[in-house]
């Protein structure tokens, strides 16, 4: 008797957990340890890249590819989440946080964040909430907050909402953007050049235990800031 019950339960145990993956935060589980998973049927939304054909470093790949490259590369090799302050601001390559995908990607692109920051930083000190009147070109370019200030001045910034199988709304969300979170958790990840059959885009983000690219709709935060770097101006 014990084990018909158990060979009628088991299978609905399975099931369920395998329910709980898939759908718990639209997959961002199976997302997270590089699984990506979609319903087999249902309608494919193709969405059109119109990302800068800006190549800065002249390396025969547009700069905002360059950028998710760099930040693929974080999720590839899971970059662990490792929160630290380090001498000459740069952590080591297979530790970070969500700002030092930022960086890197845009590194990648031949722009230096840290350096844009830092520069702004001492002359408009003012302007940044974590730098509380005291630049520290150490950390200042690695806080999300500080990011957020710098990209509404300098970047582009784009909607954000996101609607999935809207292809005019997708269009405004292309490989290299930059979508950031202050509600609730600071937070900063690169949009991908990878997309869901909705149409919806992916993000590529480091959150603890480590770096890894997820559906952009399994974050139900709501969206600070969705930026695009101005490529032909730096």
């Amino acid at each position: 008797m014990k084990r018909k019950i158990i060979r009628y339960i088991f299978p609905i145990f399975i099931t369920f957990i395998f329910a709980f993956l898939f759908f718990f935060k639209d997959g961002i589980i199976l997302d997270s340890v590089g699984i990506h998973f979609e319903i087999p049927f249902g309608k494919t939304v193709e969405v059109p890249n119109t990302y800068s054909s800006v190549d800065r470093n002249k390396n025969g790949i547009p700069d905002p590819i360059d950028i998710v490259n760099a930040a693929r590369v974080e999720s590839e090799q899971r970059t662990k989440y490792k929160s630290a302050y380090y001498a000459g601001g740069y952590p080591p390559e297979n530790e970070g946080v969500c700002t030092d995908v930022i960086w890197r990607g845009l590194l990648n692109a031949g722009i230096s964040l840290k350096e844009l920051m830092d520069e702004d930083i001492h002359a408009n000190t003012e302007l940044y909430p974590r730098v509380d009147g005291h630049p520290d070109t150490n950390i200042d370019f690695r806080r999300v907050p500080n990011q957020y200030v710098y990209f509404e001045r300098f970047a582009e910034s784009l909607t954000k909402e996101l609607i999935p199988g809207d292809v005019e709304n997708l269009k405004e969300w292309q490989p290299g953007d930059i979508v950031l979170y202050l509600e609730g958790f600071h937070h900063v990840g690169i949009i991908s050049d990878k997309r869901a059959k909705d149409g919806t885009p992916y993000l590529i983000h480091n959150t603890r235990p480590f770096a890894a690219e997820v559906k952009l709709t399994s974050i139900s935060t709501p969206i600070a800031g969705h930026y695009r770097w101005d490529y032909a101006s730096h």
